[in-house]
């Protein structure tokens, strides 16, 4: 179910993998009409802010950006302030980024305000981390902490009525029924892993996860349910889900993610679809 009137919520985040470019460009692939919105992998959350449900189930195994959404849901103002905070003192000190990155909060509205900090000045907006699980990306170029786009208010107008979890996939999928729309944009993973995707996640997702991912959406298709799922376009991938019986097509993105400008190309993807 949609919103009456969506306005214009842009992500506050950068993610690596995430999908402003597949709202602006590929719109066509979501339908009109569903019941419940579920999405597994939320990242920066473009399709979910672009359709603006107002009946949503969201999840990602990340526990740090999902305390991000829920405490902006919760309380938008008190984040703002926080990042404020963190802009004037990054605007001081050069080595406020290096602080703040080993510093550990507890309290969910200090750990959602340093996530998007550390989000915003981190170099090219990757999330990784060591095994330890500590986020280890080093400083970026950009000093901006503070976007003329940000509007946390209507973000946590958007959330409000959206359930939110730390949760893996599978278990948020298999809650999906008739008409409900499940969105999954996993890590790019493949079989033989020799896809060149590069790995951001504590926890590899790997070829035993894609099939996981598959048999899932396989199982909520059967439901019922309303299946879009983007992921690489490779042998593989698309054999995994042929032989399920989705539809699968192909679509292309530029890729920011190489350091080195003149690498940056188009790749190819495909959108695995309900037949």
């Amino acid at each position: 179910m949609e919103l009456d009137k969506p306005i214009k919520v842009d992500p506050f985040l950068r993610w690596v993998g995430g999908k402003r470019w597949f709202v602006k460009h590929y719109s066509d692939f979501l339908p009109n009409k569903y019941n419940r919105y579920i999405e597994p992998f939320l990242g920066s959350g473009s399709v979910y802010f672009h359709l603006q449900p107002k009946q949503a189930i969201l999840g990602d195994i990340n526990e740090e950006l999902i305390i991000t959404y829920i405490a902006i849901r919760d309380n938008w103002k008190l984040v703002e302030e926080k990042l404020i905070c963190h802009k004037k003192k990054h605007d001081d000190d050069e080595n406020y980024y290096y602080e703040i990155r080993k510093s550990k909060p507890i309290n969910p509205f200090d750990r959602a305000a340093r996530f998007i900090y550390l989000n915003r000045t981190c170099f090219n907006g990757i999330y990784r981390v060591n095994k330890k699980g500590e986020f280890n990306v080093p400083k970026g170029t950009r000093n901006s902490v503070i976007f003329e786009t940000d509007d946390f208010e209507s973000v946590s107008n958007v959330l409000s009525t959206a359930e939110i979890y730390a949760i893996d996939f599978e278990t948020l999928i298999d809650q999906s029924g008739p008409d409900d729309l499940v969105f999954a944009d996993p890590p790019y993973t493949v079989r033989h892993n020799q896809n060149g995707f590069i790995k951001y996640n504590e926890k590899l997702f790997s070829w035993n996860d894609q099939i996981r991912l598959a048999n899932a959406l396989e199982r909520a298709a059967k439901r019922g349910s309303k299946i879009i799922s983007t992921n690489a376009n490779h042998e593989s991938i698309r054999d995994l889900y042929f032989e399920k019986g989705f539809r699968i097509e192909t679509i292309s993105r530029y890729s920011s993610i190489c350091a080195n400008p003149n690498k940056r190309n188009r790749f190819e993807e495909v959108v695995i679809l309900n037949k």
